[in-house]
């Protein structure tokens, strides 16, 4: 499937001091805490917000390949999009870039979660549907 006409969201990365490693670049594992934030404010920008207070997200599965470090004040962005919805899961793909250079390619599996129950909740057709707009991911 195309990714054209799917709702993307780009997402601000700051890169602090914190995040570097002995090496000198961020360390692999604030990749994830901004696959995170970037997927969570893709939920929030696009979801209602009545289905944003309803549902919270946790993480199933991350696979990341990192293609280039990133440094102290890089600008970085994640683009992040719905790859495809089935059930109580939904699949995002998300890109972190420092300008046109790819530093990582994430793909990761996360479960909507029901925020009274805290149990999994099969995502709403019309939630779903504005993530993917021909339905032809789900």
């Amino acid at each position: 499937m195309t990714d054209i006409a799917l709702p993307r969201h780009e997402h601000p990365i700051a890169v602090d001091a914190q995040d570097i490693d002995f090496m000198g670049h961020v360390n692999n594992a604030n990749y994830l805490n901004w696959v995170q934030d970037a997927v969570l404010a893709h939920w929030q920008k696009i979801a209602p917000p009545q289905a944003v207070a309803a549902h919270l997200w946790v993480a199933l599965k991350h696979e990341i390949t990192y293609r280039k470090p990133a440094f102290l004040d890089d600008n970085v962005i994640a683009s992040v999009v719905v790859e495809k919805v089935q059930g109580a899961s939904a699949f995002y793909d998300t890109v972190i870039k420092r300008g046109e250079e790819v530093l990582a390619e994430v793909k990761s599996r996360w479960c909507c979660i029901d925020a009274e129950t805290l149990r999994p909740a099969r995502i709403a057709e019309e939630i779903a549907a504005l993530f993917l707009p021909d339905k032809s991911g789900r």
